[in-house]
């Protein structure tokens, strides 16, 4: 499409319908930040962990987007709240970002890993 862009592609029986992986990460990145506890998206997913997992390096306000085969992977960087617990709030953020994805796009999505970057703490706190 010559902009650059990464995008996920659908076949149709009318054509082919083409998903920007930016839409993706946007649309999860909603999803991650409506979930109590969350302080904030994290914009330095590391170089460590994005070579780990290898595929396309696209980071997005602490959103990697991956497609597998026919599937999307989904990699969350993000800050907890202080007091909040960080199973739980990671566990929403999972179940938050699979279903707004699969929801708003109609891809599959094979799983979503959250990286907890740290926590953020209330002025009172410092």
């Amino acid at each position: 499409m010559g902009d650059g862009k990464e995008y996920i592609s659908r076949p149709d029986e009318l054509g082919n319908i083409h998903i920007s992986e930016d839409v993706l990460a946007v649309i999860a990145a909603a999803a991650a930040t409506e979930v109590e506890g969350v302080g904030s998206l994290s914009t330095n997913l590391s170089s460590d962990i994005a070579e780990l997992l290898g595929g396309k390096k696209n980071l997005s306000k602490g959103i990697r987007i991956t497609m597998v085969e026919e599937s999307v992977r989904v990699d969350v960087s993000l800050l907890i709240k202080y007091g909040y617990t960080i199973i739980d709030v990671a566990k929403e953020v999972q179940n938050a970002v699979y279903h707004a994805i699969e929801n708003t796009s109609g891809l599959s999505v094979e799983h979503v890993n959250v990286h907890v970057a740290g926590i953020l703490f209330d002025k009172e706190h410092k």
